[in-house]
């Protein structure tokens, strides 16, 4: 399973070139065979981004997260085993939304733009998705 970090998610609504062509394919074709998912935490930082005038869906937040389901995404929900093994990542700065990269860690891979994300040294499965 490919696991998009939240900025991908918000790439791809609004086509943002940042999103590597390598990457989208590889997007495109997790979603239509059902092995793309977000950690639930995701529409909370995206929720929070909008209530902040950080971001604009131009739609509703509820309607964008209805579709993204129907095309296939899956949401992973943050366990309580998550949310210890998120606490106790060590060498990895405290922003909340970040640390549920422990999401990843059950066996998924993270495709990512956040260099401090990419650059960690723990163990984890990363997509560059620049490329």
């Amino acid at each position: 399973m490919i696991l998009l970090d939240t900025h991908i998610l918000v790439w791809l609504r609004f086509g943002d070139r940042r999103l590597g062509p390598q990457s989208r394919l590889a997007v495109d074709r997790a979603l239509s065979e059902g092995d793309a998912a977000v950690s639930t935490i995701t529409f909370w930082e995206v929720g929070m981004r909008i209530q902040k005038g950080r971001l604009d869906l131009r739609t509703d937040i509820h309607a964008w997260r209805r579709d993204l389901l129907s095309q296939g995404l899956n949401e992973i929900p943050v366990t309580s085993g998550i949310a210890i093994r998120a606490g106790l990542l060590a060498e990895l700065h405290g922003d909340p939304a970040d640390r549920i990269i422990a999401t990843a860690m059950e066996g998924h891979r993270l495709m990512t733009a956040d260099q401090s994300i990419l650059e960690w040294p723990g163990q984890l499965r990363r997509l560059r998705a620049t490329d």
